[in-house]
């Protein structure tokens, strides 16, 4: 999983400076209204809003923004749209299975918007469930390293349910049960680390091993599923070595 998570990384540290910020915006706005909709607008109370809202802060996502869909979700202002949760599988180039996750206020805009970035990209569609099993879901909290050892994190988080620390460069990932992920978090800000993010993620269970062509055409299929509007996250279940992943940079 190292060559994946190196990458997800690299993402993450490139989409503040992100040509399509916008975009991003829309989207991390999007997850804040719907968190607030779903468990109520008190961050306090609702660990998914509060998750939602540090990850928006983290991306420069300007705070009357997110004030005003906090206020949206939970009914304290009038507007937002009806967001559905759908989610979507299929396989791209290499067999590698493909994961969508789409928050849209239109099914048939999503569905067709998913479809046409699959089959333009060497991938295509499966029947619901075909995918998804060989994915858990999982708490994935991003550490910033800075002078951080290995040993001093997994010790803040070992208590709380982390199953593994994980080295990604100039990152932690501490992964665990995602009914664990609001304890590990808290574990992280009672040591007085800063997080980047934590969220609930799907990580794979089975993965498929891609030389530097199949990356950058699985990348490819990524990247055009993920300027889709609707779309808020995509997993697959490849890896890619450190040497791939330096051949494909």
């Amino acid at each position: 999983m190292s060559g994946h998570s190196k990458w997800a990384t690299t993402k993450h540290k490139k989409a503040a400076l992100d040509a399509k910020r916008g975009k991003l915006f829309a989207k991390l706005i999007k997850n804040v209204e719907v968190a607030a909709r779903t468990g109520g607008g008190d961050p306090d109370g609702n660990p998914t809003l509060y998750d939602a809202i540090q990850k928006a802060k983290k991306n420069s996502v300007p705070q009357d923004n997110i004030e005003r869909a906090r206020k949206r979700g939970g009914g304290e202002e009038a507007g937002g749209a009806d967001w559905q949760n759908i989610t979507y599988e299929g396989y791209g180039p290499n067999g590698v299975a493909v994961l969508i996750e789409c928050l849209t206020d239109n099914r048939n805009r999503a569905a067709g918007e998913v479809r046409t970035a699959m089959t333009r990209n060497g991938g295509n569609m499966a029947d619901p469930g075909s995918v998804a099993y060989m994915f858990n879901r999982k708490g994935v909290v991003v550490l910033p390293k800075n002078d951080l050892a290995e040993d001093d994190v997994l010790m803040a988080v070992l208590d709380a349910g982390a199953e593994e620390v994980n080295d990604i460069g100039d990152s932690y990932e501490i992964v665990s049960e995602a009914t664990d992920l609001v304890a590990v978090r808290t574990a992280l800000q009672n040591a007085g680390y800063d997080y980047d993010s934590a969220e609930a993620s799907f990580l794979p269970s089975l993965t498929v091993a891609l030389e530097a062509d199949g990356a950058r055409k699985i990348f490819k299929l990524i990247d055009a599923l993920e300027d889709c509007d609707d779309v808020q996250n995509v997993y697959a279940n490849f890896d890619i070595s450190d040497e791939v992943m330096a051949e494909v940079d």
